[in-house]
């Protein structure tokens, strides 16, 4: 099944009206979103190839949906650890910091250091409503997930890439491709330039809202909240 993507305005519409007419709030949605996550990273990541992951945050709600996949990884068996340079001062983020703190998940402030001792990363830096320049303290960020080996699964949107045209032309972010890119609710067109593995994670899009929005919701399997998406399915 071949899914259509969803463009920046057509995201923000849709996300705005899961919070109106489909009466979700944002901590819902931030925690279904990061248990597609959780869910996506014990697939491509089993506990036995490595249980250290390094959860790199944003400051938004793509940083949330990574702190809610962390709590979740912890629970799974793994030993999460997280970046995350730029608290946020909502309530929201500073009871999602709590509950890990509760669980004794680390904080780090040395990204390299941290990198360097983890068997995955996921990327919670940037959503699909970034635009311009990649800021501090992320650009070292960016480049250390450029450069290195291990593996990375991304949150909605490879950080750095524009929602568009996929990842910038030169400079910065140019050589950065993720080995796992997890789609929230559903696929954004950079997806046409992405060629690692494929999930989407929006299993509780009303049909009333995908017919709406013009996209169809894949079939989940099971008590599944994601379902992987073949190269061929994605390029759209």
């Amino acid at each position: 099944m071949a899914l259509k993507t969803l463009g920046p305005k057509a995201a923000a519409a849709l996300d705005q009206e899961l919070m109106s007419t489909c009466a979700f709030s944002i901590d819902q949605l931030m925690e279904l979103a990061g248990l597609s996550v959780s869910q996506a990273v014990y697939r491509v990541q089993p506990l036995e190839k490595g249980r250290r992951i390094l959860v790199a945050c944003g400051p938004g709600n793509n940083g949330g949906d990574g702190l809610v996949a962390a709590r979740h990884l912890f629970f799974y068996g793994y030993q999460p650890s997280i970046f995350y340079p730029k608290r946020s001062k909502n309530e929201l983020y500073q009871r999602l910091v709590k509950q890990l703190n509760d669980l004794d998940v680390p904080f780090v402030d040395d990204f390299p250091s941290a990198l360097a001792a983890a068997d995955h990363v996921v990327d919670a830096i940037f959503g699909f409503s970034f635009s311009g320049e990649v800021r501090e303290p992320f650009p070292a960020v960016i480049r250390a997930l450029e450069e290195t080996k291990v593996p990375v699964t991304s949150v909605d949107a490879p950080s750095s890439w524009n929602i568009e045209e996929g990842p910038p032309k030169s400079g910065l972010g140019s050589s950065f491709m993720p080995a796992t890119l997890v789609s929230l609710t559903a696929p954004k067109p950079l997806v046409n330039h992405f060629t690692g593995r494929h999930f989407v994670g929006g299993r509780f899009v009303p049909p009333s809202i995908a017919r709406k929005y013009d996209f169809e919701v894949p079939k989940y399997e099971g008590i599944d909240q994601i379902v992987e998406i073949s190269p061929v399915d994605q390029k759209l």
